[in-house]
């Protein structure tokens, strides 16, 4: 090895990094948005510190670092567009009721429980606010619905003249 060789790899072991501090802040932005932000929302969290630094050198760092930015799980779409028979709007936005069971709506809701999405589906007595009935699945499929009929059915009397209202 020539002795020029082994004189720079002493000497470059001996220079300090000079990005050191920014790479500590990079650290800390990111474990504290838990890894949700990228390299141009850490560029602007730096710039507020008070670092004059680019983008492209944020983003360099971060490579280096081996820190990449989550991606946000894309929203669930089920519109497929107009399926089956449409019925009539019996209702027409008139969602007070003069007495209990006369006038109840329902819906299927998705929620996302720490990654998993769970569907229910509520019946509502407009009267007055009251939950009749509901159903928690992990799927939105008929089994779930009839199932919540058939608790909410069991509560009310067979001549009841009831308007059960779903979107």
């Amino acid at each position: 090895m020539a002795r020029s060789t082994y004189y720079y790899y002493q000497k470059s072991s001996q220079i300090r990094d000079k990005y050191q501090d920014i790479k500590d802040w990079i650290r800390l932005i990111y474990h504290q948005h838990k890894g949700r932000l990228g390299y141009r929302r850490i560029t602007l969290e730096i710039r507020n510190k008070g670092f004059i630094i680019n983008h492209k050198t944020i983003l360099r760092l971060m490579k280096y670092l081996g820190l990449k930015s989550l991606i946000r799980f894309k929203k669930y779409k089920s519109y497929r567009g107009e399926h089956g028979k449409i019925a009539p709007n019996i209702l027409q936005r008139n969602f007070k009721a003069e007495q209990p069971n006369q006038k109840w709506a329902t819906d299927i809701t998705e929620f996302n429980v720490k990654g998993n999405k769970l569907y229910l589906s509520p019946i509502i007595d407009l009267y007055n606010g009251e939950i009749i009935s509901y159903e928690l699945s992990e799927r939105p499929n008929f089994e779930q619905v009839t199932n919540m009929l058939k608790k909410s059915f069991k509560k009310i009397s067979r001549n009841t003249n009831l308007i059960l209202h779903s979107d």
